[in-house]
């Protein structure tokens, strides 16, 4: 099964390339270094990380020295299996619910509690097959995660077609080109415009099956089923 949403005109090389809709901003992140850093906070061996995840110890050694870019679906089955969501990577450290460090030039509270992150200084992940990642809160919050993906043309969140699962729920809108969800039950593509939820249980893929316009697309992850019982 196949279907197809969306809204509007499909998004080209230049809407992708626009401030907030493309790799070229923000500030690039060593992901192996965060990676170890968490494993090691977790008191987590380099060992029994590998085993959980179905990897070597010598390719996870590769992660963390930064030899080697993981895909999306290995990036979430390290960090899960070490405890943390993913955007605890783009942390420093490990954020309470608010913290800011208005010195650093990152995050600037320019009113009690209000936030700010100027484009130029939001951290993003660079992964495998050119994929980026890229926190939208100015700070972490504790059991929500907002981000922005970007997908070049030909670009999978796995290259083996393997799916992912892990806990929360998304919500996700594409912002530039055509994006194609995998689930076991078939396949559904979103263009530009277009937005689509479901439990994060739910094995699941994304491919920018496009061979010339990148997908780019926002989401919401609730981490916790909560807000969504019936």
């Amino acid at each position: 099964m196949s279907s197809r949403t969306g809204g509007g005109r499909s998004g080209g090389p230049a809407d992708a390339g626009s401030p907030g809709s493309g790799d070229g901003g923000g500030v690039p992140l060593a992901i192996g270094a965060r990676i170890r850093e968490l494993r090691l906070r977790a008191g987590r061996s380099l060992a029994s990380v590998a085993q959980q995840v179905g990897i070597s110890s010598s390719a996870l050694s590769q992660i963390e020295t930064g030899s080697m870019q993981p895909s999306v679906n290995r990036l979430v089955e390290i960090v899960s299996a070490i405890g943390f969501p993913v955007t605890a990577l783009f942390a420093s450290h490990q954020e309470p619910p608010v913290v800011v460090e208005p010195d650093d030039g990152t995050v600037l509270e320019v009113f009690p509690g209000v936030l700010v992150t100027a484009a130029s200084r939001q951290a993003r992940l660079g992964l495998g097959q050119g994929v980026v990642y890229r926190r939208l809160s100015p700070v972490q919050i504790p059991g929500i995660d907002v981000f922005e993906t970007y997908y070049p043309p030909g670009a999978a969140s796995s290259v083996d077609g393997a799916m992912l699962s892990h806990a929360g729920h998304e919500v996700g809108s594409v912002i530039a080109g055509t994006l194609t969800f995998e689930f076991s039950e078939g396949a559904v593509e979103v263009s530009a415009g277009g937005s689509l939820s479901f439990p994060a249980q739910r094995p699941h893929r994304v491919v920018n099956n496009s061979l010339d316009t990148p997908g780019v697309s926002v989401w919401l992850t609730v981490r916790g089923n909560s807000l969504f019982t019936e």
